[in-house]
């Protein structure tokens, strides 16, 4: 009788193995599916992963583009300002210009201002006008 008993409780046993495999199985075929599964958002994120490196890729050649553009004109500032530096150096080596002379009794900038006159029509022209 005890072996009776211990072969339906093996049974029982493997029949509950067995469903929870079935089971299993119906959830990681579910998971793997490539349309709507996790093996789908896994796809697409592989997807995004190699956009984002072409983007990446391209980014870091534009920014070395733009770093090399931008050492070469600071390099020509820097040789620029040296040579502001010299002629303005140079400058001080000239010699002071002569003052010249005043001209000859000029005339002062308020005796110079433009004058206006209004005149005022005739009566006979406003009268033709009308």
């Amino acid at each position: 009788m005890m072996e009776l008993i211990a072969d339906v409780l093996l049974m029982a046993g493997s029949f509950g193995a067995g469903v929870y495999c079935y089971v299993l199985s119906g959830r990681l075929q579910r998971f793997t599916t490539l349309e709507t599964g996790m093996g789908g958002a896994i796809a697409v994120l592989s997807a995004q992963v190699d956009d984002m490196t072409v983007a990446l890729e391209k980014a870091r050649g534009a920014a070395t583009g733009s770093a090399d553009s931008l050492a070469d004109l600071t390099a020509r500032g820097e040789a620029v300002a040296r040579r502001l530096e010299l002629l303005v150096a140079s400058l001080h080596d000239l010699p002071e210009p002569q003052a010249k002379p005043a001209p000859a009794d000029p005339a002062p900038e308020e005796e110079r201002r433009l004058r206006f006159v209004r005149r005022r029509m005739s009566r006979d022209a406003l009268e033709v006008a009308e």
